[in-house]
Formats: structure tokens, sequence, C-alpha cells
């Protein structure tokens, strides 16, 4: 039989041991930024609230910003739905649309039940 001896050394899957963080770091919460100035967020809130100017002009960027995306998606919704029409066309080889094509002879069985 084989040996089941133990390993003396600690195997490399082993997590490190846990570092102690400074006081002023043990009680701030990490955010994604990672930097120090608000508590590591990318984009920390203002330390005091703007005037209304400044709340007017970041409001009228957001609704241009809003308006900009809203046609894009859009736009991008009814280029798509055409290039699918197109394509739907191209794999028929005539209309994809049935409401939209010639209106068709009852089928012959339906014509002899009604009879």
């Amino acid at each position: 039989m084989a040996s089941q001896e133990k390993p003396t050394t600690p195997s490399p899957s082993s997590p490190p041991p846990p570092q102690s963080l400074a006081p002023e770091e043990a009680g701030r919460i990490r955010g994604f930024g990672g930097g120090a100035a608000g508590g590591g967020y990318p984009n920390p809130p203002d330390a005091t609230v703007p005037d209304a100017a400044t709340l007017r002009e970041q409001w009228r960027f957001a609704v241009r910003q809003y308006s900009r995306w809203y046609s894009h998606a859009w736009g991008t919704a009814i280029l798509a739905g055409a290039a699918f029409f197109a394509l739907g066309w191209l794999v028929k080889g005539s209309n994809p649309l049935p409401s939209r094509g010639e209106p068709r002879a009852p089928n012959d069985d339906n014509a002899n039940e009604k009879k």
C-alpha cells in the first residue's frame, strides 16, 4: 500500500494570511474606484448642495442625454425591423407578411364541405 504521509510544507492553494488594515481604512467601505477620495467611489457625492443654476444645468444635460439615447434606440429598432423584413423577403422569395399578400382562393376541401 502507498504511504499516506501529510506534507510538511503548506500547499500552494492555501489562502494567504489576512492583512490588518490601518485604522482610517478599517471603517471605510471600498468602492469601485479604490481611490482615497470619496471612499473610493469613481464619482463621489458633492460635499454641499449645489446652487439652483447648477442643478438646472445638470437636469438639462440629463434630459438631452435621455432624448439622444431614446432616439437612438428607436432608430436602431426601426433599422433592425427593416433589416429583418428584407431578410425574410430574401429567404421566402416574396412578401414575408401574410396579411399583405394577395387574397387566396378558398381551399377545395372547404368548398366541398359547404355544398
